[in-house]
């Protein structure tokens, strides 16, 4: 740029890349990148400046135009309409300076490790450091990037306008080179305040007009200014704007709270079809572990003192154990609730991410609340402070695979849906066994299918309510399904016809075997009754397994692995055959 007589000059130049290789999502291609060098020199070769930069060749917007249901809300990268899959994130930890790249990167990991095309960095944190988004870009994770503003009212001073200027034009000058930067989002429930929440934002006509102003106006221009091509979106959630029924289920994104916040049971997720989910979220405790970091033993009983401070929900302990008494029976020792508890939060996001992705099309993202901690807390978190997996970054790992086999039941009828987000077709086959008291098996059955890329196919309805005609059929008959390919199989899974509390569980006797290979273990679990979500655990060391909280039943041995890499130390196969297993049976 150069100044002449007060005015501002600007040189353009273009440049063909032959045959450029496309930066695309994790899940639907490689995310390769270029290293830019722009220098600015004299004639004579000195150099006075210089721009260094990695980037990534690739086309993306936000698809919002009508269809038969309202209006989409879909990312479409390089021509593909891709169905977004992650979490919200927040800052990694209370004290800044504790977050480093390393923790950076394996946060970011453990979220690929668990199918996450999508991140969204939520606007009641800060703008995370280049580190972050240099892993997004790696790692082919796609970032919803808002704004710093959330849950508040804002006075729109004159210096207070100059300030949020100079702050949001800084950092997309920052960013906007990275590839993984998807959008640019005005506020975080800023919006929906104004316009639905029970509390409300009051009703200062002349506050409300600073919203308008600077969130449909001022923001919008400046983000316009600095990054011209990339989509921004002015709340979230949003219909639309000008507090147009924000959380609209047929238009924009959605935040939907009836379950957890209004106590509603994890079973609504299915009453609606939203375009996209950008936020919902379930409760549990962390780790046995990472209690014993802030307790002693006498304080652990959900209801201490020192529970409660690392509980920053009002009330929430006790809505955990209300969700928990409506569905499972009431745990006797203090690591059978925490257990409890993580597999509540998991079956309920589970329950919803199922239900979207089977309406794939009409709904087309799912970012659960939330992927991280920023201290030792109880919490809507998958991930805890200290980066344990709970049950719920397992159930991800599944519920957010590219080929996901899922159930939903009415009324004893079970529609087995398969669904892709595959780049290619699969021919697959879903297996089905009805099984009940002592496990018999009453019936069986299997449907081949081709499942087209990037589609939802029905693999057929089971329907099991002939063996249901009883309570007692009711409490102790199931449905096991699970889905073969050529590249494996995925894991079976367990389909009650009662809330697990009233299910007549049969004590699992679960045999444990391990071999050690050269740099990972081999774990084979067997049964010889059907043990449902059951969990490996270890009380002196971590470690993450190709899948945990898992259903047995008897006949079908499940083998996991552990990566000697996973592991927070060294072991012998004999003492990880010595690890904790906890299933439903000894939820009481």
């Amino acid at each position: 740029k150069s100044s002449e007589n007060g005015s501002v000059k600007t040189q353009s130049l273009r440049f063909l890349i032959d045959s450029p290789r496309l930066w695309w999502p994790n899940g639907y291609g490689e995310h390769p990148l270029y290293h830019l060098c722009v220098k600015l020199q004299l004639s004579d070769g000195t150099e006075l400046d210089r721009r260094e930069m990695n980037i990534g060749l690739r086309t993306l917007t936000v698809k919002t135009d009508s269809d038969r249901w309202g209006s989409k809300f879909e990312f479409c990268v390089n021509g593909v309409s891709i169905f977004a899959m992650g979490a919200n994130y927040i800052p990694q930890d209370s004290i800044l300076t504790r977050i480093t790249p390393e923790r950076t990167e394996k946060l970011l990991d453990q979220c690929i490790r668990a199918n996450f095309n999508t991140i969204r960095v939520w606007g009641g944190g800060y703008f995370p450091d280049d580190d972050f988004y240099d892993c997004c870009d790696r790692r082919g994770l796609l970032v919803w990037q808002d704004l710093m503003f959330a849950c508040a009212v804002y006075e729109l001073t004159d210096d207070f306008a100059e300030s949020i200027v100079a702050e949001t034009r800084d950092n997309v000058r920052r960013l906007r080179h990275h590839p993984s930067i998807a959008l640019w989002c005005g506020n975080n429930e800023l919006e929906w305040g104004w316009a639905g929440w029970d509390m409300g934002f009051g009703n200062d006509p002349h506050r409300r007009a600073d919203y308008i102003k600077q969130f449909e106006w001022i923001l919008p221009k400046t983000v316009r200014n600095e990054d011209p091509d990339r989509f921004y979106w002015l709340a979230s959630p949003s219909s639309g704007g000008s507090f147009d029924d924000p959380n609209d289920q047929n238009r924009g994104d959605v935040h939907y709270w009836e379950v957890w916040h209004r106590l509603k049971p994890f079973t609504e997720y299915r009453k609606y079809y939203f375009r996209f989910c950008s936020e919902f979220g379930f409760q549990s405790f962390p780790a046995v572990k990472t209690i014993e970091t802030f307790t002693l033993p006498e304080d652990r009983n959900v209801f201490s003192d020192i529970m409660e401070c690392h509980q920053k929900n009002g009330a929430a302990n006790g809505r955990i154990l209300m969700y928990l008494a409506d569905n499972f029976l009431y745990p006797s020792r203090f690591d059978a609730l925490v257990y409890a508890s993580q597999v509540l939060q998991a079956e309920a996001i589970r329950y919803g991410v199922e239900h979207w992705r089977a309406n794939r099309g009409r709904c087309m993202g799912s970012l659960y609340w939330q992927v991280n901690d920023c201290w030792p807390v109880a919490s809507w978190s998958s991930l805890d402070y200290f980066n344990r997996w709970k049950p719920l970054h397992y159930y991800a790992r599944n519920f957010y695979a590219p080929l996901l086999c899922s159930a939903a039941d009415t009324d004893g009828r079970v529609q087995l849906m398969v669904c892709s987000e595959q780049s290619h077709e699969e021919w697959c086959t879903v297996h089905w066994q009805i099984r009940g008291e002592k496990d018999t098996l009453l019936q069986e059955g299997k449907c081949a299918l081709e499942v087209p890329p990037l589609s939802v196919a029905e693999a057929g309805i089971v329907d099991c309510s002939p063996f249901l005609a009883g309570k007692v059929q009711r409490q102790s008959t199931y449905l096991v399904y699970w889905m073969e390919m050529e590249s494996g199989r995925t894991p079976l899974s367990v389909q009650l016809f009662c809330k697990p509390k009233h299910f007549r569980f049969s004590r699992p006797r679960i045999l444990l075997s391990v071999q050690e290979l050269e740099n990972s273990f081999c774990l084979t679990l067997e049964t010889d009754h059907m043990a449902k979500y059951v969990w490996l655990d270890s009380p002196a060391f971590d470690f993450v397994l190709s899948d945990n909280c898992v259903d047995l039943v008897p006949g079908q041995p499940v083998v996991l692995t552990v990566q000697k890499a996973d592991i927070s130390c060294t072991l012998t196969a004999d003492e990880l055959n010595q690890i904790q297993i906890l299933s439903a049976y000894d939820i009481r």
